[in-house]
């Protein structure tokens, strides 16, 4: 069983930065195939950015130059490094399995809030 805690979120004013990170813990051997979502209030889960199985990189279109996911094998984390923050970027944030199945049980999350 894996376990996925999330942590890094803040409260920021736009255009500033935040840094996500995901500690992955249990029987979880690699970190590609991971990403990190969001879900915004009375909207559903979106992924925002994922390392793939071969090692590449997706990003949602409205995030691109401006997130960047990177992972740690060794230590099991899997962060995402936000700049340029917009309010609409307001959510919280998960980190999970991307394009792989089953996914893991999501963890807590963590709150970013963007906001003058």
């Amino acid at each position: 069983q894996v376990q996925l805690v999330e942590s890094g979120g803040d409260l920021v004013q736009p255009g500033g930065s935040l840094r996500l990170s995901c500690a992955a813990s249990g029987s979880i051997r690699t970190i590609n195939g991971m990403g990190w979502y969001r879900q915004a209030p009375g909207k559903q889960r979106e992924l925002v950015a994922a390392i793939t199985r071969d090692g590449t990189t997706y990003y949602l279109d409205s995030v691109k130059g401006r997130f960047t996911i990177s992972g740690d094998n060794a230590k099991k984390t899997v962060c995402l490094q936000m700049n340029g923050l917009k309010p609409e970027d307001t959510a919280v944030y998960y980190c999970n399995r991307a394009y792989v199945n089953p996914l893991y049980q999501w963890g807590q999350g963590t709150q970013v809030t963007v906001s003058s």
